[in-house]
């Protein structure tokens, strides 16, 4: 539910977790008048609340809480080091680093090779805004999962993960008050942001222990299949496999998370603005098989239906996740309706979690 819909007292179904994956607030956690107010200037836009009507619903994610927080954890760490060994001027030696990264790209490639439904990181990611590190993670489970819906084999995915993981690192190169800017960049300053490709091609490529090609992921991930990305203005056919997947995947949790200067979209929106650039941006086949790669319409989404019916998202089908079962709810009664198989019905509107 939208932090600005919770009219009276309600109590939390799901935990949230502040940037480093630790829990902010506990299930069960009484949504006070005050307590909404300072998750709204946290950043919060919806929270899950225990309902009478949705008692039975959960959401599915492909990594626990606790899962979550240990690789944030390891995240966390190696890129802060990494930061500052660059801010104090020494040379990083990215095989310091590779062990641990390789280590969480296999638990997830674990993870995602026995998930056989689609992906859903909404009540992370929309929770908190999305620093480095956590929006690396989930490029890392998003890509992935495409990656495993194109049927590549455990190394290429490997490489595809640590491509993924680390397709930033050259943020941290930045100079801080143009990363953290929360106005629109200068001509100058876009320029200087542009750099962290290069920056982190160069870190990954030194290191003798991770792949070359998870090097090509940072250097081409902002590349466009219309020749206008950078840093070399490649075109479709020029572009790695690896990179188009993990452009998408960038791009995807990037505007489904909260950023200081702009509120998260929901995920059908995020796969709107993916589909109004392929063939032009991204890659339009990748595109159609990311929308059955990820949910759609997340567990206890409200949504209105095209007949005018109310409900709120039950289930999702991984084979069809744009047509998921609706609990329909009225005043006397309350029924699921399978869109899969009602296919005269189609979701119309969404609740809009957004604030204000």
């Amino acid at each position: 539910m939208p932090l600005d819909k919770i009219t009276h007292e309600a109590r939390l179904a799901e935990p949230i977790y502040n940037e480093e994956g630790k829990t902010l607030l506990n299930r069960g956690m009484l949504l006070s008048e005050n307590v909404v107010e300072r998750l709204k200037e946290k950043g919060v836009t919806f929270v899950y609340i225990e309902d009478e009507v949705t008692a039975d619903l959960y959401p599915e994610e492909l990594l626990t809480p606790h899962e979550r927080q240990q690789m944030l954890t390891t995240i966390h760490k190696n890129f802060n080091d990494i930061s500052n060994k660059m801010s104090e001027g020494a040379t990083v030696n990215m095989d310091e680093f590779s062990q641990s990264f390789s280590k969480v790209i296999k638990e997830i490639l674990e993870k995602v090779a026995a998930n056989n439904e689609a992906i859903s990181l909404l009540t992370n990611v929309i929770s908190f805004d999305s620093s480095i590190f956590q929006h690396s993670l989930n490029v890392s489970v998003l890509s992935l999962a495409l990656g495993k819906k194109l049927k590549l084999n455990m190394y290429e995915l490997y490489e595809l993960g640590l491509g993924a993981l680390l397709h930033d690192i050259g943020k941290l190169g930045i100079p801080a008050d143009i990363l953290n800017k929360t106005d629109s960049l200068s001509d100058d300053e876009y320029e200087i942001m542009k750099t962290h490709t290069i920056i982190g091609f160069d870190m990954i490529r030194k290191c003798g222990t991770l792949p070359l090609l998870a090097a090509h992921c940072a250097y081409q991930h902002h590349e466009k299949g219309d020749g206008s990305g950078y840093p070399r203005q490649l075109t479709a056919n020029e572009i790695h496999l690896y990179a188009k997947i993990i452009s998408i995947a960038d791009v995807f949790d990037a505007v489904t998370s909260n950023r200081v200067y702009r509120k998260a979209l929901l995920p059908h929106e995020g796969l709107e603005l993916l589909f109004s650039g392929a063939n032009s941006v991204f890659d339009q086949q990748l595109v159609e098989l990311f929308a059955k790669t990820v949910v759609i319409y997340p567990i206890g989404l409200e949504v209105q239906l095209s007949d005018g019916r109310v409900g709120i998202v039950a289930k999702t089908h991984a084979h069809l996740p744009s047509r998921p079962v609706v609990r329909v709810v009225t005043d006397s009664t309350q029924y699921d309706l399978d869109l899969s198989k009602e296919l005269g019905v189609t979701i119309s509107a969404c609740e809009q979690p957004l604030i204000g």
